[in-house]
């Protein structure tokens, strides 16, 4: 049928006409009204979120103004800031110190252990190189956090096997040197603040490497050729170029190092000495001791830790290299 045919034929429609039944006018009116559409397509998520977790989040922190009887153990449903006061007790504020220098510590060692491993997968690794990269750095993530966890308490245990190769290179009086110190040692690196942040690194890294490689893969090779042919030493070229530029991604690791570290319960559990942690403290209060108050005032100083870490890195583009 030629054009001039189709103009020839006024019964032609211009538009299909609707679809028949409940299925066809539903189809017709998000056709017409997408916006409606997407509501209905994001309200059960949004709902979820709203409701289920940041409800349930905000109840917990509604308990925080309340206070516990101390004769009677129940809670006393009066508005107070009586239970923040008990925040600055010497043993809770030892408890926010020991965990804020354990998050900021293993951001640390992650941010320098990253690196160099996400520049050369940035710069170097090409092909079949870049996906065994890949591989390597997401393979952790697959197997389960307690089987890692549970397996570096083995390794760092008195008989285990770094103990056995620390023999072996005639290196124990390091290793005893080390565990006799009074905060970082123990009877052994199982026991002790050591062997808590080895962990930590362990579990975390992954997360601080994938975002430095992001942030390395934008800076342009030129530049870097640049400030060599300008004279520049290797240390001047990571001073003013490269670590400038990949700090964006770095700031956006330590989102994730210091707050999974922050508010960490299991490692430390399994790996470490008794004196607790944040997460520790919260799971102990609400659980065993039954201060919800406490325990709820406990969660508002992770919160507002990273609420301020958050707004430094949006201030310092991190949110770009996520």
């Amino acid at each position: 049928m030629t054009i001039a045919a189709l103009n020839s034929n006024p019964a032609a429609p211009a538009i299909l006409p609707g679809s028949g039944g409940l299925r066809g006018a539903l189809s017709d009116l998000f056709w017409r009204r997408p916006k409606l559409l997407l509501l209905l397509m994001l309200l059960p998520p949004v709902l979820w979120l709203g409701i289920v977790y940041i409800g349930s989040l905000f109840a917990l922190l509604a308990q925080s103004f309340f206070s516990i009887d101390e004769f009677s153990g129940l809670i006393n449903r009066e508005f107070t800031l009586k239970t923040y006061g008990d925040l600055l007790q010497a043993a809770n504020l030892d408890i926010i110190l020991r965990t804020v220098t354990m998050a900021a510590l293993v951001t640390l060692a992650s941010a320098i252990i990253a690196f160099p491993i996400a520049y050369y997968a940035a710069r170097y690794a090409r092909g079949r190189w870049k996906a065994l990269f890949y591989l390597g750095v997401m393979l952790p993530l697959w197997s389960s956090y307690l089987v890692k966890v549970y397996a570096w308490k083995l390794i760092l245990a008195k008989e285990g096997i770094l103990t056995w190769l620390l023999g072996k290179l005639n290196l124990l009086w390091l290793l005893d040197a080390w565990l006799s110190l009074p905060i970082v040692g123990g009877n052994s690196l199982s026991v002790s603040f050591t062997g808590t942040f080895i962990a930590f690194v362990y579990v975390w890294l992954p997360f601080m490497i994938l975002p430095v490689q992001a942030a390395l893969e934008r800076v342009p090779g030129n530049l870097v050729e640049a400030s060599s042919d300008l004279g520049a030493s290797p240390g001047q070229t990571f001073r003013n170029v490269l670590f400038p530029l990949a700090l964006p991604g770095i700031v956006a690791g330590s989102i994730f190092t210091f707050s999974l570290t922050l508010g960490d319960y299991i490692i430390p559990q399994i790996i470490g000495t008794s004196r607790l942690f944040i997460g520790q403290a919260v799971y102990s209060q609400q659980g065993t001791a039954g201060n919800i108050p406490l325990a709820a005032a406990f969660t508002v100083v992770p919160i507002v830790i990273m609420g301020f870490y958050l707004w430094g890195a949006k201030r310092m583009g991190a949110f770009d290299a996520l």
